[in-house]
């Protein structure tokens, strides 16, 4: 997919992201967690990782989720490593509620200055 992508859903990683990998520039993709480079990114490097079974957000997550959240977590910490690695620096970040656009557990990792 390319910057700019317009969508005007609820979940775009449930109906996007993770049916359509191909479409994106993947860093990770297991069987539980998908990485890609954000498709509107915000910073100059946005990544973002999510569970492939839909959990809503962080703070919904319950004892059923333990194993996505434990790999979703190995991920981020995968990719923070790297990006850091390669950058000098990177952040970790989940948006909940109304900052939260899709519903759908995410967590960003990203690097560098706010893109225009």
């Amino acid at each position: 997919m390319t910057s700019g992508v317009s969508y005007d859903g609820d979940d775009f990683y449930c109906e996007v992201a993770i049916p359509h990998p191909d479409r994106l520039d993947v860093v990770h993709d297991s069987a539980r967690v998908l990485a890609f480079h954000h498709t509107r990114p915000f910073w100059a490097v946005h990544i973002v990782v999510v569970p492939k079974r839909h959990i809503a957000s962080l703070t919904t997550v319950s004892d059923e989720d333990e194993t996505d959240v434990r790999e979703l977590l190995g991920v981020v910490q995968a990719v923070a490593r790297d990006v850091e690695l390669e950058h000098g620096a990177a952040a970790v970040l989940t948006n909940l509620g109304a900052y939260q656009d899709s519903k759908h557990l995410h967590v960003h990792v990203h690097s560098g200055g706010r893109r225009g």
